[in-house]
């Protein structure tokens, strides 16, 4: 009896280990797709750079385009329809790179990133928070204007970084940014006080790395070294709203890094992710879930292809 014992208790103990390190998180989740959603005509340029599904108009996404153009927020139907625009008074696009929908405090918000630094030599980056319109408002108008209510004027803590990538957790009250040509991106955090935002400089606390993004195989760099080399970074995060799963997009792939109740984003971004069907768009720079959390849709600034996997 005592070797069997002495095999039972470690074997009892591992299992139990098991039980208890998986307590609180939902399975992962699965989605089908990628699958075309539509054509997406709204910005002058196409070069889709943000996106985000509003949470004031169901069925309505909101986008922009990427660095030096117009400072434009454009809306249109989760089939590419577009629905109006939104021209952002008073700031300029000096390089947009992700774009967020949240509700604080009963108000909804377009939280617009101007954030991208390829060189990493900028000084500070700034957040905008512009008001959201009401969809029968915009449609009726085809064009609405409006300024931010708040801008902040971001600097890291460790230095000067390159982000394309930016998701706001309304019930923690924080903005979350990730680096893009980091070795091992680099998560950083910035609380927002309670109340309406206000314009403030502000710095980003650095919370943890996202280690495990997918890289390229040796076969991918032998076709396209630059290409290759470029794959595993990130280029957009957004969080579900239940605040279950965050979803990374990279040049290769659709990552989606589910979260157990009570668990950082931190330490979510931290683990392996559940790796979707590839979204096959040349440079994809964009990424959402829609606003129930159902699908994620991907667009590119080099395709008018709207993409869009659907949660099982």
């Amino acid at each position: 009896m005592q070797p069997l014992r002495r095999f039972l208790v470690p074997a009892f103990a591992v299992a139990a280990g098991l039980v208890l390190a998986s307590a609180g998180r939902a399975a992962d989740p699965v989605f089908a797709g990628p699958v075309e959603a539509g054509k997406v005509e709204a910005p002058t340029r196409r070069e889709t750079s943000g996106l985000a599904a509003s949470v004031r108009n169901p069925g309505l996404l909101w986008l922009h385009d990427d660095s030096g153009s117009q400072p434009v927020l454009h809306a249109i139907e989760t089939n590419g329809t577009p629905v109006g625009t939104l021209q952002v008074g008073g700031i300029k696009n000096t390089d947009w790179e992700d774009l967020a929908s949240v509700t604080l405090d009963g108000k909804p918000w377009l939280v617009v990133g101007d954030v991208g630094d390829n060189d990493a030599v900028r000084r500070s980056v700034a957040i905008h928070f512009v008001a959201e319109p009401d969809r029968a408002a915009l449609a009726a108008a085809g064009r609405l204007a409006e300024q931010p209510a708040a801008t902040l004027t971001v600097t890291y803590e460790d230095g000067p970084r390159d982000v394309e990538s930016l998701a706001v957790d309304p019930r923690e009250r924080a903005i979350y940014l990730l680096s893009k040509r980091d070795d091992a991106p680099r998560l950083y955090r910035i609380p927002l006080p309670a109340g309406p935002p206000v314009s403030a400089a502000v710095s980003a606390r650095f919370v943890g790395t996202v280690p495990h993004l997918p890289k390229a195989s040796a076969g991918q760099l032998l076709l396209n070294a630059r290409l290759g080399r470029m794959r595993g970074w990130p280029c957009a995060l957004d969080f579900a709203a239940d605040g279950s799963a965050a979803v990374v997009l990279t040049y290769g792939d659709t990552l989606v890094f589910p979260r157990a109740a009570g668990e950082t984003w931190a330490k979510a971004l931290g683990r392996t992710p559940v790796r979707l069907a590839p979204h096959a768009l040349p440079q994809a720079e964009a990424a959402c879930f829609s606003a129930d959390g159902k699908a994620i849709f991907v667009a590119s600034e080099e395709t008018k292809r709207l993409m869009r996997y659907d949660r099982k």
